[in-house]
């Protein structure tokens, strides 16, 4: 009897979690994750919370003294450093170091993080890579400023000049909350170029994605041209309403956006140099994708001849009209392979140059 009754209730929950997502969808509800986003007003209401750290993420040299008042400076490239040894820039900087930087920086385990950045000119892909950062860790309490800065300023949000100065304090993730299956790496990703339960991203402009858009080495030697194989392109400018104010769409239309990719199932992002990935990757996690990976050196390292990783020019085209969210989630299949030429239409998941800002990543 208790074994039924057991059953009974994982069918009930089962369904019901069915029924909340299919409404979710069908109403246009906000986003599964939303708690990952703030706005202007919410940090309003909420910024002399106690356990509240408001992050400036930006370069020291991108602030010009306006700054969110109470937030402290913690510049996104601590978090980066150059491999010259193998002819790559602005790889991440480790577990270690990176714990390290937030305990330097005032930030304590279970702190409530608000990322900002500046939309107008990274379009978000810097908070992001600290999102990231945070993510892999296992913070449990951490949220990107819509817009950043701007989106403040336009809410008619105070600026202050100076950040505050933190005390430092340890920041120490307890080892069985890291999540090291948020990091890809090159090897790892090799052996899953065929698996069907990964999903490749490329949010690379679409002339970089079909091998159109030559890009330097660090030693300024050409990358290979094209993507890793059975990627799949999106922008990460797609994620915008518009490249005016680079608001992030509604949940509606990311489901669109989409269409085809599988929440199910483990999506692995990626871009130049892993800032642009890490905005695909923070888009993902708001949408309610858990099994999310940033392949953070990119095509820095894939692209670089210094190794012997596969590449491809031909476009990959997902099958499936299903919305992520709805409980009849699609399979991904490619239609083929095709070789557009320069200028052709972009497909849903394809590029825009229209009010594309170079992050570098």
């Amino acid at each position: 009897m208790k074994i039924k009754m057991i059953r009974y209730v994982a069918i009930v929950a089962v369904l019901l979690l069915g029924l909340y997502w299919s409404l979710a969808s069908a109403a246009g509800k906000d986003y599964p994750n939303a708690h990952f986003l703030a706005t202007a007003a919410w940090l309003k209401a909420h910024k002399n919370d106690a356990s509240l750290v408001i992050v400036d993420v930006r370069a020291d040299k991108d602030v010009a003294g306006k700054l969110i008042p109470g937030a402290i400076s913690m510049s996104w490239e601590l978090f980066q450093q150059a491999d010259t040894a193998n002819n790559m820039g602005e790889v991440f900087v480790g577990i270690a170091r990176a714990q390290q930087l937030l305990g330097e920086h005032g930030i304590a385990r279970n702190d409530t993080v608000i990322l900002y950045d500046s939309a107008k000119s990274d379009g978000g892909a810097t908070s992001s890579s600290l999102f990231w950062v945070l993510d892999l860790l296992g913070h449990k309490k951490m949220k990107v400023l819509e817009r950043g800065i701007d989106g403040w300023i336009d809410a008619g949000g105070e600026t202050v000049a100076t950040p505050r100065k933190p005390e430092a304090v340890l920041y120490q993730a307890p080892a069985d909350e890291i999540d090291l299956r948020k990091w890809a790496k090159a090897d790892y990703l090799l052996p899953r170029l065929a698996d069907p339960y990964y999903q490749i991203l490329d949010v690379r402009t679409r002339d970089e994605y079909l091998g159109e858009m030559p890009k330097p080495a660090l030693d300024g030697t050409v990358l290979k041209l094209g993507h890793v194989p059975s990627a799949y392109n999106s922008d990460y400018t797609l994620n915008w309403n518009n490249p005016e104010s680079k608001a992030i769409k509604p949940y509606e239309a990311l489901q669109k956006l989409y269409s085809g990719f599988d929440p199910g199932r483990s999506v692995i992002t990626y871009c130049q140099s892993g800032r642009r990935g890490s905005f695909g990757y923070f888009i993902l996690r708001l949408m309610g994708f858990e099994d999310v990976m940033l392949y953070d050196p990119s095509w820095m390292e894939w692209g670089n001849k210094r190794f012997y990783y596969p590449v491809e020019t031909a476009e990959n085209v997902i099958s499936g009209a299903s919305l992520p969210g709805t409980t009849s989630p699609a399979t991904l299949k490619p239609q083929g392979k095709t070789t557009p030429k320069s200028g052709a239409a972009a497909p849903s998941g394809g590029g825009t140059k229209s009010g594309y800002v170079s992050c570098g990543g």
